[in-house]
């Protein structure tokens, strides 16, 4: 037998997803037989979804699907090829100035994915001898990603603490002025804290440093919906606004808003865009309808702020550890693998309605912080906060987590 068919042979026998499944515990690739609304249906029953990143609820939206339907009636389901050849449509271009215009920047470029955005990003603009890259040590895995695939000198990468502003100061201290790129995410995604963007911009400011900002789950919820650096006021001050269309803008896809030249480097430089097939024409006009009903109407942000705002204070008050969350997502730590599964089965299981969250495990998060990752949409009501949390509590307390 070849190595590669024997590891996977071996995996599929003795791996830990096997072990998960044996024991009852295995918590993925569970599905969903509706709309992502609040209250889903699952494992042929009603499942309170605190699992999504629908922040603002637009997947269900009437208008916004009739938009995706009339796209496709008009351009057709698919491009069939990359941006730079024949997958660029009206639409396309429509979205990238429609997006910077929302963000503050000259321009924007689309990508086919998130990740691929930051990917692309990262990978084609650094990696000079004598550039430097600095990233909070909770960035996202596309973050990594695309660091490691610039081929960046192993001493010209440094992770700081998180959020930790003296360990940066530090760090850039001992880089040359003008040389060294700061990438943070705005909101983090499994412990949903903010960025202190403020100290990150005095901290570029004084030493001439290049801003990078993925804001991937930000953008729909911080500063009127226009995300971290609108919340601070520094929209200027960011060099790099990154961002996906797969959590409030409640379609597929990523993008790059920032200055023209650097747009312009993108689109000829970045294997990630030169290479993928462009997103379909319904992903953009998905897009554009909720941006529509963002710069008119910022009553979602506000919504989904203030229902997470009262499932925090709840689990604050029945002593579960959530860490420094400020956003919809909110994480239960629990500290223990086996029992992060099993506090997941038993709300996904709990009757007559249980809950889906998402069980959280190195290394996404670091060994002895496993989580319940939770979130919420705007579309929600107090009735199913209250409810959640009543279930949540109920369960954490069996299990003695509280």
């Amino acid at each position: 037998m070849d190595s590669f068919n024997k590891k996977c042979r071996k995996y599929q026998r003795f791996g830990l997803p096997t072990i998960a499944k044996t024991f009852g515990f295995y918590p993925y690739f569970n599905v969903i037989n509706s709309e992502q609304e609040p209250i889903v249906r699952m494992d042929d029953k009603e499942i309170i979804m605190l699992g999504s990143n629908n922040y603002l609820g637009m997947t269900a939206n009437s208008i916004v699907k009739k938009s995706a339907i009339d796209a496709i009636e008009k351009y057709g389901s698919g491009t069939t090829g990359s941006r730079l050849l024949n997958g660029t449509f009206q639409i396309h271009k429509e979205l990238e100035i429609r997006l910077a215009k929302f963000l503050g920047k000259e321009d924007c470029v689309i990508f086919s994915t998130g990740m691929q955005a930051n990917i692309g990003t990262l990978s084609s603009l650094i990696g000079e001898k004598d550039q430097w890259v600095l990233s909070d040590e909770l960035n996202h895995a596309s973050i990594i990603d695309g660091i490691v695939l610039s081929r960046m000198t192993k001493g010209n990468k440094a992770i700081y603490g998180h959020n930790n502003m003296d360990e940066l100061r530090g760090i850039i201290k001992k880089i040359p002025k003008g040389k060294a790129m700061i990438v943070t995410e705005g909101v983090f995604s499994m412990e949903g804290d903010i960025c202190p963007l403020d100290e990150i911009v005095e901290i570029a400011d004084e030493n001439d440093a290049f801003i990078f900002l993925d804001d991937a789950h930000s953008v729909g919820v911080l500063g009127n919906g226009r995300g971290t650096a609108s919340h601070f006021n520094l929209t200027e001050k960011v060099d790099i606004i990154m961002g996906t269309f797969s959590k409030s803008f409640a379609s597929c896809g990523g993008y790059i808003a920032s200055s023209k030249a650097i747009c312009n480097w993108l689109r000829h430089n970045s294997r990630a865009f030169i290479f993928s097939a462009s997103i379909p024409p319904a992903n953009c006009a998905t897009v554009l309808a909720v941006l529509d009903i963002l710069e008119n109407d910022d009553s979602y942000s506000k919504r989904v702020l203030d229902l997470a705002e009262r499932m925090r204070k709840g689990l604050k008050d029945a002593n579960f550890d959530i860490g420094n969350s400020l956003t919809p997502i909110i994480p239960i730590v629990i500290g223990k693998e086996m029992l992060t599964y099993k506090f997941f089965k038993k709300l996904f299981y709990y009757k007559p309605k249980g809950i889906f969250t998402n069980p959280i495990r190195s290394p996404a998060v670091s060994k002895g912080r496993e989580l319940l990752r939770t979130s919420y949409m705007a579309t929600m009501n107090n009735d199913i906060i209250d409810e959640s949390l009543d279930i949540i509590t109920q369960v954490g307390k069996k299990l003695k987590i509280v």
